[in-house]
């Protein structure tokens, strides 16, 4: 086969078959197909896309570039489950999903990623954790799911090799917003972990990554389609993202959140608590672990009200090296909150705006190399249909300086719509959907 012959085929508007499409991928991989090859064949089907039976190929083929994770020998006894988000602002469910599926009796592999855009990662928020590892070996992560039952880690270097090579590309050369190409990308990884299920929460939103309710849907429909096509059983959930998720955005502020949550300290935030019901939920009916939502919650509600979650919690961040000595985790310079300058209801939040100012704050990156502050960032945030008076705090933010804190106050406070009416309350799980 010629690439450049595979390439005009997609250019002109042909299917291509598996075999086209793995000795794509595998030219990617042994760096045979050049960076100029890589992003003509990103254009084409950014133009002219790819079906759901090319989706697929293109998956596995990117699955199968590296290493994929192999659970025989474990012997484990149950499920191994995951969760995926498109990702938002004090969207920290990651540090609370995987302990509690653990501890209602599934094996959650997950693989985490950084901060992309205005959206925080949660790799970047364990960092917070002095010491916590994210990358030990692929066995040594084996051991510790089979061990604790959860870890959360990043992307070793030989799992889905290929993906790294045409994201990078993608990213500029403006093929990144691509139902087919996003598909590919979030699921080869996914699928390396092997997974007998997933859960993807997609994002809707002015605070999401895709720019609207139909894009969000399409993306959701493509992953479970694919995904379930795979072998593995995969439902998408429709999620709000027209406000930040928790109390907080940020790193270090959002551990802590997550702490209080599964020690059940004061009152869990309803949104953040309902979505995380939800999401864990699905993954436990997909599993077979609950034979209903409802019991599923049941058994969700227990294992926090016991406190197995902070428990199991605790025992993957000492295994990976983490302190579990959470009262030290970083302290910003300046603590102190915003007011607000009228009276009335929170009627809009920008959340991605929000996003960018904790960027600005220092908690996350402009470029790749940037140090990320991980003390820095907003909490005590009010929800939208809050009602305020001038002087009510609005947020706490945390900055390293009194310059950073007023950009911030700035930021935010610009980020608020304040006005005389009540908004309507707006649904948490827009829809929830399978292949």
């Amino acid at each position: 086969m010629l690439i450049q012959e595979i390439i005009r085929k997609k250019r002109d508007k042909q299917k291509l078959s598996p075999e086209e499409i793995q000795f794509y991928i595998q030219g990617v991989t042994d760096g045979s197909i050049s960076e100029s090859q890589i992003a003509a064949m990103c254009m084409a089907i950014y133009f002219n896309d790819l079906d759901i039976e090319e989706r697929s190929a293109l998956t596995l083929a990117m699955r199968d570039s590296g290493d994929s994770l192999q659970w025989e020998s474990y012997q484990l006894n149950a499920p191994t489950l995951d969760k995926h988000s498109t990702g938002g602002v004090g969207d920290v469910v990651s540090l609370m999903l995987a302990p509690m599926l653990a501890a209602c009796g599934g094996f959650v592999p997950m693989i985490a990623g950084r901060g992309l855009g205005h959206t925080g990662g949660t790799l970047d928020k364990l960092e917070s954790i002095k010491g916590f590892d994210i990358f030990p070996n692929p066995q040594k992560m084996q051991e510790l799911v089979k061990e604790i039952g959860c870890v959360i880690v990043g992307q070793t270097g030989n799992l889905a090799p290929a993906d790294r090579k045409i994201y990078a590309t993608r990213d500029v050369t403006a093929t990144v917003e691509n139902i087919s190409l996003i598909t590919a990308s979030i699921l080869s990884k996914k699928l390396a972990e092997g997974l007998d299920s997933l859960v993807m929460d997609v994002k809707v939103g002015n605070g999401a990554f895709m720019p609207s309710y139909e894009l969000s849907k399409a993306l959701a429909q493509s992953i479970a389609a694919v995904a379930t096509q795979s072998g593995c059983q995969t439902t998408a959930l429709l999620t709000d993202m027209n406000e930040v998720l928790a109390s907080s955005a940020g790193n270090a502020v959002e551990v802590r959140e997550a702490i209080r949550y599964l020690r059940g300290e004061g009152v869990r935030n309803p949104r953040l608590h309902e979505i995380n019901l939800a999401l864990c939920a699905e993954a436990l009916v997909n599993g077979k672990l609950a034979d209903s939502r409802q019991t599923a919650r049941q058994q969700l509600q227990n294992v926090l009200d016991s406190g197995k979650a902070y428990e199991i919690f605790e025992k993957m961040i000492h295994a990976q090296g983490g302190s579990t000595q959470f009262d030290q985790l970083p302290l910003a310079n300046i603590v102190k909150p915003v007011l607000a300058e009228s009276t009335g209801y929170i009627q809009s939040m920008s959340t991605r705006d929000i996003g960018v100012a904790v960027i600005n704050l220092g908690g996350g990156r402009r470029i790749a190399s940037d140090h990320i502050d991980h003390s820095v960032g907003f909490d005590e945030i009010l929800v939208i249909g809050s009602k305020v008076e001038v002087g009510t705090p609005l947020t706490m933010i945390h900055a390293k300086d009194e310059a950073t804190w007023q950009a911030a106050a700035k930021a935010y406070r610009a980020a608020l719509q304040i006005g005389e009416a009540k908004p309507e309350e707006r649904p948490l799980v827009y829809e929830t959907l399978t292949a």
